[in-house]
């Protein structure tokens, strides 16, 4: 006949919530009271990994998740050229340093996800040259692209934290065409360099005629909303070697090639 097993007269005390470790108790770390703490987390766990790679500086490139390699109308060339810019901007700005400690400039940062998104992603992998990926958990979950470097893919909760981590590094914003999601990103950089709260980095908008169709911008010129010199805050392209072009004439410091 078995025995029963005796209880710890502390059994209660050791089997407490609060009596586990701060940093393994999931309860603790997800309630109200830790949302500071997780913010800092999320700034970071990024943080750590994109020093380990040596990413000093990036070129983030914004545009819709819809537009597909195959799409009608347009939506297959601004795909093309989103990946042939994120395979140039890999090769020309310096994203394939990294060895003996020298650091990686222009390494090119998207959302992580498909469409743009991807497509810049993919150039930078045709050539060797790591990207980097800053998801965002979605009701409707967004999964990563099979393009970003693996040790460079994050997903963030907090809209906050990613956009800070996509606008702090950046050396110039590419915008292709998009919708809410890009139009955010898009005037987030903008309402940044306007301010002056952000350096003046350069922002091309890919496809004039897309642009000028969806934004007004003589309007809210005329209505007093911005200043005509607001307008000089971004330029146009058509083209990803145009991208690149304008982005030099714009100031945008390339690192050495690597032969």
């Amino acid at each position: 006949m078995s025995e029963t097993p005796i209880r710890p007269a502390n059994a209660a005390q050791t089997a407490s919530a609060s009596y586990r470790l701060a940093a393994l108790d999931q309860d603790f770390l997800l309630s109200d009271a830790m949302r500071g703490v997780r913010f800092l987390m999320e700034y970071a766990k990024a943080e750590q990994a994109l020093r380990a790679w040596g990413v000093r500086s990036t070129i983030v490139v914004f545009g819709s998740a819809r537009i597909g390699e195959n799409g009608d109308g347009e939506h297959a060339r601004w795909y093309a050229e989103a990946r042939a810019f994120g395979r140039l901007a890999s090769e020309r700005g310096g994203a394939l340093h990294g060895a003996d400690g020298q650091p990686r400039d222009n390494v090119i940062a998207t959302g992580g996800g498909p469409g743009v998104m991807g497509a810049a992603n993919r150039g930078a992998a045709e050539v060797g040259a790591p990207s980097i990926g800053f998801n965002i958990t979605l009701p409707h979950e967004q999964e990563p692209n099979e393009w970003s470097t693996p040790e460079l893919t994050f997903r963030f909760h907090y809209f906050a934290m990613r956009k800070m981590h996509l606008a702090m590094r950046a050396n110039a914003l590419v915008v292709f065409p998009g919708g809410f999601g890009t139009f955010d990103e898009l005037f987030e950089i903008l309402t940044l360099r306007q301010t002056e709260k952000a350096p003046p980095i350069p922002i091309v908008l890919f496809d004039e005629a897309y642009w000028r169709s969806v934004i007004k911008f003589d309007v809210l010129i005329e209505h007093g909303m911005v200043a005509a010199a607001d307008l000089g805050l971004f330029r146009f392209a058509e083209d990803a070697e145009a991208i690149w072009r304008t982005l030099l004439a714009s100031g945008l410091e390339p690192g050495q090639s690597i032969e």
